[in-house]
């Protein structure tokens, strides 16, 4: 009895150390989000988007999509750098694939349109 239950105990202590993979990828976005966020700048403004683009473009978590907020942020600095078209387009991409965020965007849409 004893040895079935020593068994039983290894194997959710072995089962709980495997590792888990990330949902989402995020490339380099903690980086230059920090970079934004101190410097605010044109080069760190430059850099954010470029690292929007790249994790936009490049998904290798398990599902394959494009992290909640990601379109919503892409497309709000897209639009204060004079961009309207691209960044509302991107703004209905976060409705689309995270609908839980329709009425927050729909909010920022209104603005935009006035």
């Amino acid at each position: 009895m004893k040895k079935y239950i020593f068994l039983t105990v290894l194997s959710f202590i072995l089962s709980s150390c495997g590792t888990s993979k990330e949902l989402y990828s995020w490339s380099m976005y903690q980086k230059a989000s920090y970079n934004y966020l101190k410097k605010a700048d044109e080069k760190s403004t430059e850099l954010i988007l470029d690292e929007y683009k790249k994790v936009i473009s490049t998904q290798k978590g398990i599902r394959k999509a494009v992290p909640p907020g990601i379109y919503a942020d892409y497309g709000f600095l897209l639009i204060q750098k004079g961009n309207i078209t691209e960044g509302v387009e991107n703004l209905k991409k976060e409705i689309q694939f995270y609908p839980e965020s329709k009425i927050f965007i729909d909010r920022i849409l209104k603005l935009i349109e006035k």
